[in-house]
């Protein structure tokens, strides 16, 4: 049985900067870019609220502004995955309490009242190795948001190197996302096994030259080659027997991603046309 397939991604907002959508995606002076956004794609991922809980006012907006069947996933505020980031970026200590939970969750609430929250993505940054005080943390987040269909980045290859991660994740019914980005001796294994229902993707590139030294931009200006979108694509259909997926490009600079994420689409109803 084939499930549902969801293609966008991470973000739809990048107003500002060399790699702005505005004038690659965006026509000029649009004013309702999701609801532009949503007219090409039927799920996007929300990038905003890694740096801050969502106002649910916002959330309530972006309900309307959307079709009914589409999909949003949320990544998880930093303060729970990144504390030194979250500590570098505030001056205040990564200490989590309650409300910290009641803050995040509040913001997704009108989303998953929707319908429209297919998951909550907990990205771990590459250095968040597999010891004791990683799989400590990792199952707090497990825990506290077991409530929510999870998608767990893991950017370490001590993570797959470690045969009963498999395990650890599908029996916590947590979807272990596989990521395209340039490869690193230290750098997680492709190719990462299917632990929930959820099958999870996210392409960022593979700009090795600027990964390390780049910005926040010309870190993700990589657009991928036909070939490349091919392999990505029969990933993405293999994994969609017997599972709901969701495939995100994160390859920003100037639109690289809609354009992308529109090739993959391409490729999936030329081939839905044939069969």
């Amino acid at each position: 049985m084939t499930g549902d397939i969801y293609i966008g991604t991470s973000g739809w907002s990048y107003p500002r900067g060399e790699g702005t959508w505005n004038g690659y995606f965006y026509p000029p002076g649009t004013r309702n870019e999701l609801g532009f956004y949503a007219q090409a794609f039927n799920c996007v991922e929300i990038n905003s609220s890694f740096y801050a809980p969502v106002n649910p006012a916002y959330a309530e907006s972006w309900v309307r502004k959307t079709p009914d069947d589409f999909k949003f996933t949320a990544k998880l505020w930093q303060k729970f995955t990144h504390p030194g980031m979250f500590e570098k970026a505030t001056g205040e200590t990564a200490v989590i309490c309650r409300d910290d939970v009641e803050q995040f969750t509040r913001g997704i609430r009108p989303l998953h009242q929707a319908g429209k929250l297919g998951a909550v993505l907990a990205q771990f940054p590459a250095g968040f190795e597999n010891t004791p005080q990683g799989q400590q943390l990792l199952q707090a987040v497990l825990h506290t948001f077991s409530d929510y269909p999870l998608a767990i980045e893991l950017r370490h290859r001590s993570w797959s190197d470690d045969a009963a991660m498999a395990g650890m994740l599908s029996e916590a019914g947590a979807a272990w996302v596989n990521i395209d980005e340039p490869q690193f001796s230290s750098s997680i294994a492709r190719n990462l096994p299917l632990t929930s229902g959820l099958a999870y993707f996210r392409f960022h590139g593979r700009n090795a030259a600027d990964w390390w030294t780049g910005n926040n931009e010309t870190r993700y200006r990589y657009l991928y080659s036909e070939p490349e979108i091919e392999l990505l694509t029969e990933q993405v259909r293999t994994a969609a027997q017997g599972h709901t997926v969701y495939a995100f490009f994160n390859n920003h600079w100037q639109a690289y991603a809609p354009r992308n994420a529109q090739d993959m689409k391409n490729i999936l109803q030329s081939v839905d046309s044939s069969q």
